[in-house]
């Protein structure tokens, strides 16, 4: 495969390949295999190490000079590319000492295969990209219900990114949005037996075996219609809060 950075290349370059969800988290090895491909090292965006804000400071503390930002979202959802050009040019500006120049790819490879085509097309970061704060983000959102989505190994494993594409898919029929119904993908819930998990917050309900079908129950019958799923519906027991505070 062609390396992002041609080895020709007169000044030294490096390529980063940046997971952008926690879905290439869970698929770690799947991103090493591809980056070592194409000679290049990872980062994530969230949810992993190493940052990107990580590595960049890795490359550049090396003396790397420019450095080629490839963003890889192997499943439906994620952050959009905006946001891998947001934090890049966060720590641009954030920066002390040596700044590699960074370009960055126009929009985000969606598999293995599509990282070359992708490197293929960069713009450089200016430092005067949109910061990390907006009004628009001052306030917790007015949701209803916060959806907690599992994302540890076993559900990944077992199904969880098209449960999670059911459920979004139904929210989206249903009108509901993010001050209606907020989604969040998680780590591990622990009662990984009975993946996927899905627990719905605060109504303090937890789901087993989420499957498309039942995804879409659960935003019909428990989101929209306020009554829990029995079929999937796992136990929960409470442990009992000890001791006093005075």
């Amino acid at each position: 495969m062609t390396s992002p950075v041609p080895e020709a290349n007169a000044r030294r370059g490096a390529a980063l390949l940046v997971g952008m969800s926690i879905a290439e988290a869970v698929r770690r090895d799947e991103l090493l295999r591809t980056a070592a491909s194409h000679r290049a090292s990872i980062a994530f965006l969230q949810q992993a190490d190493p940052s990107l804000s990580a590595e960049l400071t890795r490359l550049a503390d090396a003396g790397t000079e420019t450095v080629v930002v490839i963003g890889v979202r192997l499943t439906a959802s994620g952050p959009a590319q905006s946001w891998l050009r947001r934090i890049a040019a966060h720590w641009w500006r954030e920066r002390a000492g040596h700044r590699p120049e960074l370009l960055v790819a126009t929009r985000l490879a969606a598999s293995p295969d599509e990282v070359a085509a992708v490197a293929a097309t960069t713009k450089a970061v200016t430092g005067k990209e949109p910061g990390l704060t907006s009004a628009a983000w001052e306030d917790v959102t007015g949701h209803r219900h916060q959806v907690l989505v599992c994302r540890g190994p076993r559900c990944a494993a077992r199904g969880a990114e098209e449960g999670l594409r059911a459920l979004v898919q139904k929210l989206t029929e249903q009108g509901l949005g993010d001050d209606d119904v907020l989604v969040t993908q998680t780590g591990c819930q622990f009662p990984c037996n009975q993946a996927p998990v899905v627990s719905v917050q605060p109504d303090d309900v937890w789901y087993g075996g989420v499957d498309p079908a039942v995804a879409d129950r659960i935003v019909t019958e428990h989101l929209a219609g306020g009554r829990p799923v029995e079929s999937n519906r796992l136990p929960r027991h409470r442990k009992e809060q000890t001791g006093h505070h005075g």
